[in-house]
Formats: structure tokens, C-alpha cells, sequence
């Protein structure tokens, strides 16, 4: 009873995979202009999606802004305003070296500190100051009266 299940399950099966076969290749055959002319619509359709996100997406600009300093005399540094913000004098030094347009190589043979010492006051400073860049740590710091 068993292998005569078995054997008509099995020749179910051959049938059901000869007829899809032969269901393939029927629309394979009869539809083959249409299926290749969705191919074709999907790859321009996807091209020009692409392509139009490409050209209309809006250019990010920068906007700096600068501020302008009175120079009324020398410079005198806003003791106040850098215990408030607690900046110690060796971020400072870091600080005015980083205005003068130093690397972290140089500030660190001028300081005669290690690099990865100067990138840790320097990610002090950024954190203090609110700062994302170098540049903008300089222009905060300036503006808050820390360096000239």
C-alpha cells in the first residue's frame, strides 16, 4: 500500500513539473515581446529616477559669518569668561596655535607634547566651546574674548 502511494505521488509529481514546463514555455514563447518590454520599462523607469534625484537635489551651501573685533588696544584676554567655561591655559596655548593655522604635529613639536595629547585638548576645547570644527572653535573662542 505504501509504494503504490508513493508511486502515484511521484508520478503526480513529474506530471505537475512537466505541465509547468510546458506552461513556462508557452509564455515564454507567446509573451516574449511583452516581458521584455517590462524589463526594458523597469530599467528606464529606474533610470530616470535616479536620474532626476541626481539633478534636482539642492546643493547645501556654507555660510560663514564673520565677525568683526574693535581693536581698541592690546588684547586682553576675558579671564571671566574662561574660568566660566572652563578652558585651562595649556588649551589655550593649543587653542592660539590652532588660530595660527598649526597642525596637531606642529602644535605638538611647539608645545613639546605628544600628538594624541594635543588631539585630547583639542576635543576638550570643541566640547566647551560647542564646536563641530576647528575653525569654528577659533571663531567661538575669538568671539568669547579667549584669543586675539
Amino acid at each position: 500500500m505504501k509504494k503504490t502511494v508513493l508511486l502515484y505521488g511521484l508520478l503526480g509529481g513529474v506530471l505537475i513539473a512537466v505541465l509547468k514546463i510546458v506552461e513556462y514555455r508557452y509564455l515564454v514563447l507567446e509573451h516574449s515581446l511583452e516581458i521584455y518590454g517590462g524589463i526594458v520599462a523597469l530599467l528606464f523607469s529606474g533610470l530616470g529616477i535616479w536620474l532626476g534625484l541626481k539633478l534636482t537635489r539642492t546643493r547645501e551651501t556654507v555660510v560663514v559669518r564673520e565677525v568683526p573685533v574693535p581693536v581698541t588696544g592690546p588684547f586682553e584676554r576675558d579671564e571671566k569668561r574662561r574660568e566660566q567655561l572652563g578652558i585651562t591655559p595649556r588649551e589655550i596655548e593649543i587653542m592660539e596655535a590652532m588660530a595660527a593655522g598649526l597642525s596637531n604635529r606642529e602644535i605638538a613639536e611647539r608645545l613639546f607634547v605628544s600628538e594624541n595629547t594635543v588631539k585630547t585638548h583639542a576635543a576638550r576645547l570643541f566640547d566647551k566651546l560647542s564646536a563641530q570644527r576647528r575653525t569654528q572653535a577659533v571663531q567661538r573662542a575669538k568671539e568669547a574674548g579667549l584669543i586675539p
